[in-house]
C-alpha cells in the first residue's frame, strides 16, 4: 500500500475642486462586480453552464478574478469546451492585471506544457510572482519544484520555508506537503506527530490528500498507536472527497479485512474507482485483483492490460 501524498482593488482618490461623477462608469463596475459574484457563485456551486455568461461578462468588463475563473473553465472542460490556447489567454489577461491566481494558473500550464511550449523556468517565475503577490498555492507549488527539483536543483529546506508559509497563510495543500515533510524528514528533522498535526489540520480545512495522508499515519501507527478503524474513516473521506490514493488504501483495507469487514469486491470497486481517476496504484492492485480472481472473475487478458 502506497503511504505518500503524491488552482477589489481599492483606491483612494484625493478630489479637488468641483468634480462631476460619470455615473455611467460607476454603474458599469457595479454591474461587473455584480456579474463576477455570480459568476463564481455559480461555479462554487458546480453550476458551470450558468458561470459562463456572468464571469464572461465580468472578465470583459475588467474584473480579473472573473479571468481567472472563467480561464479554468477551459482548462478543465467546465462549462466551456475544453480549450487550453483559451485557458492561457485568460490566465495571462489575469496576471498581468495582478490577479495573483492567474499568474499561478498560467505557471501551471507551463510547467505542464498545456497551450504553451513546456518551461519549467517559467513556470516557476510564475509561481514566485503569484507568491510574492500574496497566492499561497503559488508558494506550495513552488515549494514542490524545489522539493522535487523540477526546473532547479533539489533544495528540501527553501521546499519547507515555502510550504510553511503556504500552510500560514491558509493553503491546506501547503500544510500537507510540509507534513509530508515531517513524516519523511526531508529539509526537516522527522517527526510523525507533527506530520499528523497538519495532516490534520489539512484534512480539516479540506484538503482531502491530507485526510488520506493522516489515515495512513493511522494505519502503520507512525507515531500514534495503530487504529485501523481511524483509518478507514480518513480513507473514505478522502476517496469521497475526491482523493484517489485514499480509494486505492481504502481498497487496500477492504482487501485485507483491516479496520473493517473483508469484502474483496467492495476492494475492486475501490481499486477501479483510483484508476479510471488516473490513481496508477489503484490500477495495479485492480490488476493483482482480476489475476487472483477474487471479488472478480479471473482474467489475465484485464490484468495484463491494467498493469
Amino acid at each position: 500500500m502506497k503511504k505518500v501524498v503524491a488552482v477589489l482593488a481599492c483606491v483612494a482618490v484625493l478630489l479637488v475642486g468641483y468634480v462631476v461623477l460619470d455615473k455611467s462608469g460607476i454603474q458599469s463596475s457595479f454591474d461587473t462586480k455584480k456579474a463576477y459574484e455570480q459568476g463564481r457563485a455559480f461555479y462554487n456551486n458546480k453550476e458551470y453552464d450558468k458561470a459562463f455568461e456572468p464571469l464572461k461578462k465580468a472578465c470583459d468588463g475588467g474584473e480579473m478574478r472573473g479571468c481567472s475563473i472563467l480561464g479554468a473553465m477551459y482548462a478543465n472542460g467546465n462549462g466551456a469546451e475544453k480549450d487550453f490556447g483559451k485557458a492561457v489567454q485568460l490566465f495571462k489577461k489575469a496576471c498581468d492585471g495582478r490577479e495573483m491566481l492567474g499568474c499561478n494558473n498560467l505557471g501551471a500550464m507551463y510547467q505542464k506544457g498545456n497551450g504553451v511550449e513546456k518551461n519549467v523556468k517559467k513556470a516557476m517565475d510564475l509561481y514566485k510572482i503569484a507568491c510574492d503577490g500574496g497566492n499561497m498555492l503559488g508558494c506550495s507549488n513552488l515549494g514542490s519544484m524545489y522539493a522535487k527539483g523540477n526546473g532547479v536543483e533539489i533544495d528540501e529546506q527553501k521546499a519547507v520555508q515555502l510550504y510553511k508559509k503556504a500552510c500560514d497563510g491558509g493553503n491546506m495543500l501547503g500544510c500537507t506537503n510540509l507534513g509530508f515533510m515531517y513524516a519523511n524528514g526531508d529539509g526537516v528533522k522527522k517527526d510523525f506527530s507533527k506530520a499528523a498535526e497538519l495532516f490534520k489540520k489539512a484534512c480539516d480545512g479540506g484538503e482531502m490528500s491530507g485526510c488520506g495522508n493522516l489515515g495512513s499515519i493511522y494505519a502503520n501507527g507512525f507515531g500514534v498507536e495503530i487504529n485501523e478503524q481511524k483509518a478507514v474513516q480518513l480513507y473514505k473521506k478522502a476517496c469521497d472527497g475526491g482523493d484517489m490514493l485514499g480509494c486505492t488504501n481504502l481498497g487496500f483495507m477492504y482487501n485485507n479485512g483491516d479496520g473493517v469487514e473483508k469484502n474483496e469486491q467492495k476492494a475492486a470497486e475501490l481499486y477501479k474507482k483510483a484508476c479510471n481517476g488516473g490513481e496508477t496504484n489503484g490500477c495495479y492492485n485492480l490488476g493483482l485483483i482480476y489475476a487472483d480472481g477474487k471479488g472478480v472473475e479471473k482474467d489475465f487478458k484485464k490484468a495484463a492490460e491494467l498493469f
